[in-house]
């Protein structure tokens, strides 16, 4: 990465380029008298005091000591994406959020509480898409007691990573203390191609869930009212089945379509039946009739550890958008 002009090292930003993605390189440490650097890339969230902070796509925020920079600069705010449906952030976190909504809901502002019982954090958390109408510390001690009252930690979902996302909101939750808890990546995809892969004929579709459909599902222990209504909410849900020849499910897979889009999510084979093709053919099935619907792009949100998953969503054209996490209240 360039910070040079001849041999000299420039640091080209200041304080107006807060909220601007910048590259800081800062010095670390010296080893017999040599000098070590490091680089750092992310918006510039804060400049006061003395400290720069940070916050990379991750959510993760960088605190560097304004003394300790020697270069810096303003990069692109977000690499382009070479394939995938054209869309923003805000349109793809509000589809995802129909997709999976909550058994409770209040709006707060522009931001949306919600709650289900403790079923999955997607479907327990603040989704802030605007402003809460009162200032930040209010309106996070009004979300606190909100799940408090509820038996559930308070939680708050920030997507960082592209133009349009959150990272000052994960700057202000850092400096009070609000820590990340999970990480996922929202990945975009063209539907047609995921359609075209895969045995799509052995794979058995409803419009409700089972217990032996959610037998398979690891997101949690039984198939409770929450749980039923989250999973069946959304404007059209489908599941998907393949049946092992003893009858219990081999795989399966959730797709809602919703406008133009379709959200995949729950795809899990049993690991008897593993690396026989069933992940991509639940796909293909479930694509084939969101086609029929009329979607055109597809969506889905998966963990950044998860290499299979990963692997298996390259091959089929998915690429990622931007990245979410949740921040925990630190008193929980």
């Amino acid at each position: 990465m360039e910070f040079t002009t001849g041999a000299r090292l420039e640091i080209r930003i200041t304080h107006a380029d807060v909220g601007k993605r910048v590259s800081v390189r800062r010095l670390t440490d010296a080893c017999e008298g040599d000098a070590r650097f490091t680089d750092a890339v992310g918006v510039l969230t804060s400049w006061d005091a003395g400290e720069l902070r940070l916050t990379r796509r991750n959510g993760q925020v960088v605190r560097i000591p304004e003394a300790a920079v020697v270069a810096a600069k303003v990069v692109p705010a977000a690499p382009a994406r070479r394939r995938g449906p054209a869309a923003t952030a805000a349109e793809l976190t509000r589809v995802a959020a129909r997709g999976w909504p909550p058994v409770v809901s209040e709006r707060l502002g522009d931001w949306t509480l919600r709650a289900s019982d403790g079923f999955t954090s997607r479907a327990n958390s603040v989704l802030p898409l605007g402003d809460p109408g009162l200032p930040l510390d209010a309106a996070l001690a009004r979300v606190t007691r909100w799940y408090g009252e509820r038996g559930l930690p308070a939680l708050v979902q920030v997507a960082t990573g592209a133009a349009g996302t959150a990272e000052a909101l994960a700057a202000e939750l850092d400096a009070r203390g609000w820590t990340v808890r999970r990480a996922a990546l929202l990945q975009v995809g063209e539907l047609a191609p995921v359609a075209d892969r895969g045995d799509a004929e052995r794979v058995e579709l409803s419009r409700t869930t089972s217990a032996a459909w959610f037998s398979l599902y690891h997101r949690a222990a039984e198939l409770t009212p929450c749980a039923r209504t989250v999973l069946e909410g959304g404007p059209s849900v489908w599941f998907a089945t393949v049946r092992a020849p003893d009858g219990t499910p081999a795989a399966i897979g959730r797709c809602v379509v919703d406008g133009r889009w379709a959200g995949f999510a729950a795809v899990e084979v049993a690991p008897a039946h593993r690396r026989r093709g069933l992940a991509t053919a639940v796909m293909a099935a479930l694509a084939t009739r969101a086609l029929a619907e009329g979607a055109s792009a597809a969506y889905l949100q998966v963990e950044p550890d998860n290499a299979a998953a990963l692997a298996l969503y390259t091959t089929l054209g998915f690429t990622t958008h931007h990245s979410y996490h949740y921040r925990h209240h630190p008193t929980v």
